[in-house]
């Protein structure tokens, strides 16, 4: 924090609910919450959707910026067209890992990042239930997989990949019915050359689910 107020940050993004929320949360146990919003007063706050919105609203943090729908990486950098960034701080929040694409844009514009990972996807200790999957698709037994985030894509290839298996997974999830929650999650499909059938619109939950259940009852 103290780095933050002798240096601050130009910009500061908050691309989850539970991050954002998990972050504040931190700095309550801290005590260190007005100081925070004190840091972010000065800055030009971006959000990526409505779920951050609402986290900053219930702390009173004012919101400059925001993507528009879907909500994606590039609806950030968007939101951020009109603002120079050469030599200036910006905050990220990140959601589970480090977003590659939002981070190496924001430095090719010149911007130093300060990451905040308030909260990380890892893989489970017993991943034989993953293992299991990858064993019912490779055997045709999956009528249809829903992915609710992109770190399931990486991870369900990263236990495929450790058992030499990830061409019979592609295989065995292009010959099912892939739902995804949206555009995020879609894109990591295509990054192992997989087309979402269904994608949530909005990326939600609840339209994932009825969009799948109109899908297979078909």
């Amino acid at each position: 924090m103290a780095d933050l107020e002798s240096r601050p940050a130009r910009v500061a993004i908050f691309q989850t609910g539970v991050g954002t929320r998990a972050l504040f949360q931190t700095t309550d146990s801290l005590g260190l919450t007005d100081r925070l919003r004190a840091v972010l007063s000065s800055a030009t706050v971006v959000v990526r959707g409505p779920k951050p919105t609402a986290a900053l609203r219930s702390r009173n943090v004012r919101i400059d910026l925001s993507a528009r729908d879907p909500f994606t990486t590039h609806e950030v950098l968007e939101a951020l067209a009109s603002t120079p960034l050469e030599g200036e701080r910006v905050i990220v929040q990140r959601y589970g890992g480090a977003n590659a694409e939002l981070e190496g844009a924001l430095v090719t514009q010149g911007a130093e990042i300060v990451d905040i990972p308030t909260y990380r996807w890892a893989l489970p200790e017993n991943t034989q239930p993953m293992v299991a999957l990858i064993d019912a698709l490779e055997r045709r037994e999956i009528d249809a997989v829903a992915f609710t985030n992109a770190a399931q894509v990486h991870n369900l290839f990263a236990v495929a990949s450790d058992r030499q298996r990830a061409d019979a997974l592609r295989d065995g999830l292009a010959a099912t019915l892939i739902a995804s929650v949206g555009p995020v999650t879609s894109e990591a499909l295509h990054e192992f050359g997989l087309d979402a059938s269904i994608e949530a619109s909005p990326p939600k939950l609840g339209p994932l689910v009825t969009a799948l259940d109109a899908a297979l009852s078909k």
